[in-house]
């Protein structure tokens, strides 16, 4: 197989449209209560006929406005300039360095980012995996679709429902009830619906101090847990590292961090055992890239937070790649949905990313 020839692509405009999804199931946890969920469509469209396509996930739709701004903002600025992630990226960077790097414009320039490397990769003629370097195939992944803080009489029919959404081994179940013996029963029901042999993944959604964090994990740690998530602030990287210290269950954080130069930071800071960027924070394909040669180079296990399309291709050119999570919360407005089975998401063998909007689905979801 010949190496793909990159194409030469000018930004002509990048449009943007807010979508409103409902979800099947709600999310119940320590984030907030939510029924639906926002996305924001990011459309880079060049000169040359090619459209990429790429999407944020900003969680509170009253955050939409002023990520919208921010695109519109970089748009202008690379208008008639060359589709060069890695160039727009460290401009970016450059014109943030007096506001600062983090934050609402890092999620703008992510999600320009990421549709500037699906029109990379579509101009070439070949999924994004392969532009990387690598190949396209199946990445193993949990269902994370489900297993909310739900009412302790649901845990079991809904733990074998997400098992058998794609013939997971995995799934994820979110911790912190009232008392640990309420966490300790909920972990029972999954594995008496779903088999002791699942592995079972657990996210606290930050919710706890780290004093509780300490009496609670202790009590977790003979479990048989593949990690405990986000048991504390994301950012007090002392807390995080004393708990990796203490525990046997590996501890995990990641998807809050933004940018790899925070990264690297908490990893500088032993703050954990196995991370999980989330596209949309550490900076698209180009910010997961330069923070996927850190977690490599310091042989960390390397899982993805949402953004299951982009996240598989990701993984399969990532040195320490682990866990890909898997949520359906986009596919109604996607018009061929990724293919999940045997536990694995399958990365189909088109060009880029593999993603085109059901525009049936876009209208009827925008706000």
């Amino acid at each position: 197989m010949t190496a793909p020839t990159m194409p030469r692509l000018t930004l002509e405009r990048i449009d943007a449209r807010v979508l409103s999804v409902p979800l099947r199931r709600p999310i119940v946890g320590k984030v907030g209560e939510y029924s639906h969920w926002p996305f924001i469509l990011v459309d880079v469209v060049t000169a040359e006929g090619i459209v990429g396509h790429g999407y944020l996930e900003p969680y509170r739709a009253s955050a939409t406005k002023s990520i919208l701004a921010l695109i519109d903002d970089m748009a202008a600025h690379g208008r008639g300039k060359p589709v060069a992630p890695f160039d727009r990226f460290e401009a970016a960077m450059r014109a943030l360095h007096f506001n600062g790097r983090q934050g609402t414009p890092l999620i703008a320039m992510a999600g320009i980012d990421m549709a500037m490397w699906d029109a990379l990769a579509k101009g070439a003629g070949v999924p994004l995996a392969v532009l990387l370097g690598g190949t396209v195939g199946p990445v193993r992944a949990y269902n994370t679709n489900g297993l909310w803080l739900i009412p302790m009489e649901r845990i079991a029919e809904e733990a074998a429902s997400l098992v058998a959404e794609g013939g997971f081994k995995a799934i994820k179940i979110r911790l912190g009830r009232d008392h640990v013996r309420e966490d300790v029963r909920a972990i029972s029901e999954v594995r008496r619906a779903a088999g002791d042999d699942i592995i079972l993944m657990s996210d606290f959604n930050q919710g706890q101090s780290l004093t509780a964090a300490l009496r609670l994990l202790h009590a977790l740690d003979d479990q048989g847990l593949e990690w405990f998530e986000e048991p504390i602030v994301f950012d007090d990287y002392a807390g995080c590292a004393r708990l990796a210290n203490e525990l046997k269950t590996p501890v995990m954080i990641g998807e809050n961090i933004f940018g790899p130069r925070d990264f690297l930071r908490a990893v500088q800071a032993g703050a954990a055992d196995c991370y999980m960027p989330d596209l949309m924070r550490i900076g698209g394909v180009t910010g997961w890239l330069r923070t996927a040669a850190i977690a490599g180079a310091a042989n960390l296990p390397l899982s993805s937070h949402l953004y299951p399309e982009f996240s598989a291709h990701l993984l399969r050119v990532s040195e320490s790649a682990d866990w890909l999570e898997w949520r359906d919360w986009g596919n109604p407005f996607l018009a061929e949905p990724f293919p999940v089975r045997d536990g694995a998401i399958h990365i189909p063998d088109r060009p880029g990313a593999g993603i085109a909007w059901d525009e049936a689905a876009v209208r009827r979801f925008s706000v």
